[in-house]
């Protein structure tokens, strides 16, 4: 069989299952490569790799996928690694600059304005002062470990997993592992078991990982991220791409 060509997110939420895979025999069976969200997204969407731990927003851009673990980047309560940060209360935001990297953390911030909110801030995408601005009008959207020891420089700090469960009830699915192909069970079923081979060995990873002053890291990684991908998270996935689809 030919080694199956994945992508994973080089963020620090996704270290547990990286362990995983690097510890197991499943690595000399793939072609691994790390990349930002938006650009995983991209390499399945071009077929340049086979699975993608991929925003769940992205699937909307393939003309096949299918979900190929029972993993995910998932919350059910407070992530502390998807936020708006914004210079006043979200309900006096006219500016929104979105994160360059995100493709769902921004659909999320739309879906949330749009029907929880109930605001419609102008939306800029490319900002160059980007996560910088001192309007006291602009709020913008910023994900992953950028995020980090940043919650204490903002008054206004919106958890857009938090934000979420307010409003559906259910826990939210940020990202998925998705095929743009099928792919054989044999190797799916050990992919799962690698991928929990990670988690089950996240006292071990946290050796290795550098810790940091402004950030607890174990409780991110034990108890932020959420991991198992349950029927509520694939619930929330599905409501929120057809949420995505009437923005």
């Amino acid at each position: 069989m030919n080694k199956i060509r994945i992508s994973a997110v080089s963020y620090t939420n996704t270290k547990p299952f990286l362990y995983g895979i690097e510890h197991t025999d499943i690595i000399n069976k793939i072609e691994l490569s790390l990349d930002n969200p938006s650009d995983c997204a991209q390499k399945l969407i071009d077929d340049q790799v086979d699975i993608g731990l991929i925003p769940v927003a992205a699937t909307l851009n393939l003309p096949e996928w299918q979900i190929v673990s029972d993993y995910c980047i998932g919350a059910v309560a407070a992530v502390n690694s998807v936020f708006i940060f914004s210079n006043c209360d979200i309900h006096e935001v006219k500016y929104l600059q979105l994160d360059p990297q995100s493709r769902s953390s921004n659909n999320l911030a739309k879906v949330l304005l749009k029907n929880y909110w109930k605001l419609s801030p102008e939306q800029i995408t490319g900002a160059e002062d980007y996560a910088q601005s001192q309007d006291p009008h602009t709020a913008f959207v910023q994900i992953g470990d950028r995020t980090f020891g940043k919650t204490g420089q903002y008054k206004y700090v919106y958890d857009l997993a938090e934000e979420w469960i307010k409003f559906t009830g259910l826990p939210f699915t940020f990202a998925a592992w998705i095929a743009n192909k099928p792919i054989p069970q044999e190797f799916i079923d050990e992919f799962n078991q690698s991928l929990q081979y990670g988690l089950d060995h996240r006292s071990e990873l946290f050796q290795e990982m550098p810790m940091r002053n402004d950030f607890d890291l174990k409780d991110y990684l034990m108890h932020r991220i959420d991991y198992p991908l349950t029927e509520p998270k694939k619930k929330a996935l599905y409501l929120f791409l057809d949420y995505i689809k009437q923005l």
